[in-house]
């Protein structure tokens, strides 16, 4: 946990930032996990996920914007983004994830109204394209706000998708709640960011305990459950609990980020399972890689070693 800490800390330095984005190395290591910094990149992406049997969610790289027209600018690029997946006939394949906070959702005592007017925009395009939207969680601060935003659009837009993050104590009853709503989208997470030590469940252990309860919640539901882990024991779990709540193979999914566990996106996906990509693309990739990072401690020491050895 110290360590993950101290890796996501590194997230919001200034210092590291333009020292990652300068080197050759880390910028290597980022096209692990990341399609590139440009839309032909996504959808280049996107194409090939898709002939190899694999769905995405496309993510526009960016958060925490410190104005409302960098916001509205996002809001664009998503537009933008959904139209070329349409022309593309790539729709029937790929969503797309926004980050609340890359669409104004920080910006002061406006910040949420104006992230929900963003987000209803993204909706509208992504439903004109014939796809959806799913509302990442981000920060501890974040959850509320962003659920709530969630509650108001998915009248209107009933097929926005949600994140819950099994490491947040309060998570359970947020998955009990969206669980009975027939159809709602959940991806359930274990959490990359790092709240606060009262509002979390604090070792590795625990997170993975909270997540198969909400597993169990999710799939004896009538809501529709994004399975997101890379974690073979959590695999295991939620395939043998669909299969006990007869569910067959359309009516869940489960969900990795590009650039982890390939060979196990292909295997689910060869046993008749729906799995789609989180493919993150875009020049606002530091913060994405840093959670990344935190994650897998051996791709973190490599990205210091390279770091120490350009300054």
């Amino acid at each position: 946990m110290v360590f993950r800490r101290t890796v996501l800390a590194a997230a919001g330095s200034g210092r590291l930032r333009s020292a990652a984005e300068g080197s050759g190395a880390t910028r290597a290591l980022a096209g692990r996990f990341i399609a590139g910094e440009t839309l032909d990149d996504a959808v280049r992406t996107v194409r090939a996920l898709a002939a190899a049997g694999l769905s995405a969610t496309v993510d526009h790289l960016g958060e925490d914007v410190d104005h409302p027209a960098r916001a509205g600018a996002v809001a664009r690029a998503y537009g933008v983004l959904l139209e070329r997946l349409g022309e593309e006939g790539l729709t029937g394949t790929a969503e797309v994830s926004v980050k609340p906070t890359a669409v104004g959702l920080g910006l002061g005592g406006e910040g949420e109204a104006l992230a929900e007017e963003n987000i209803a925009r993204i909706c509208a395009a992504a439903e004109e394209a014939g796809t959806t939207a799913t509302l990442d969680m981000e920060a501890e601060w974040t959850v509320a706000p962003t659920l709530r935003i969630a509650d108001r659009l998915r009248a209107r837009h009933p097929g926005l998708g949600i994140v819950l993050q099994s490491r947040l104590r309060r998570t359970e009853d947020d998955v009990r709640r969206y669980a009975a709503l027939p159809g709602a989208r959940v991806r359930l997470v274990k959490g990359a960011y790092a709240p606060s030590p009262d509002a979390a469940h604090r070792t590795r252990g625990a997170v993975d305990a909270a997540y198969v309860r909400c597993l169990h919640t999710l799939m004896a539901g009538p809501a529709r459950p994004l399975v997101a882990t890379h974690d073979p024991r959590l695999i295991a779990i939620a395939r043998t609990l669909a299969l006990r709540h007869g569910r067959a193979p359309g009516d869940h999914e489960f969900q990795m980020v590009y650039g982890a566990r390939p060979a196990e996106q292909e295997r689910l996906a060869g046993l008749g399972e729906r799995v789609r990509v989180y493919v993150p693309y875009g020049r606002e990739w530091y913060g994405y890689l840093l959670r990344r990072l935190a994650e897998r401690p051996a791709y973190a020491a490599f990205a210091a070693r390279s770091l120490l050895t350009r300054s």
